[in-house]
């Protein structure tokens, strides 16, 4: 099966759940190497942000036109929170406290509010 073959949501949503992997762990990983230099800290994260955009950039590309871009942005902010509090639980070891998915809660109302035809 190939990308083109399938749903344009599906490869679109696909390629930035992919992209927000990286992303994370190019902005936080280096958090959980605290010996390690700040540059070689940034030169590290810059490598990996490196294949984020190698997905993010196709992920917006395929998916406008079907999404607008106000719709782009608000599925890839929830799907960096989503991808961000398994990370920051999983990888960090930080618990996701009430006020934490209050908020997330908050931004996916946001985003029923854009995607909502008036």
């Amino acid at each position: 099966m190939s990308l083109h073959s399938l749903p344009v949501p599906v490869v679109t949503i696909g390629l930035l759940i992919c992209s927000n992997v990286f992303m994370t762990f190019a902005w936080y990983g280096h958090l959980r190497f605290k010996a390690l230099p700040l540059l070689a800290a940034v030169l590290v994260s810059w490598g990996i942000a490196f294949f984020e955009y190698m997905l993010q950039v196709p992920a917006n590309r395929i998916g406008y036109g079907t999404f607008s871009a106000a719709e782009l942005k608000a599925i890839q902010e929830i799907i960096s929170l989503t991808v961000f509090a398994f990370f920051s639980t999983l990888f960090l070891g930080e618990s996701l406290r009430w006020n934490h998915i209050a908020g997330f809660a908050l931004i996916v109302a946001a985003a029923f509010l854009i995607f909502k035809k008036w």
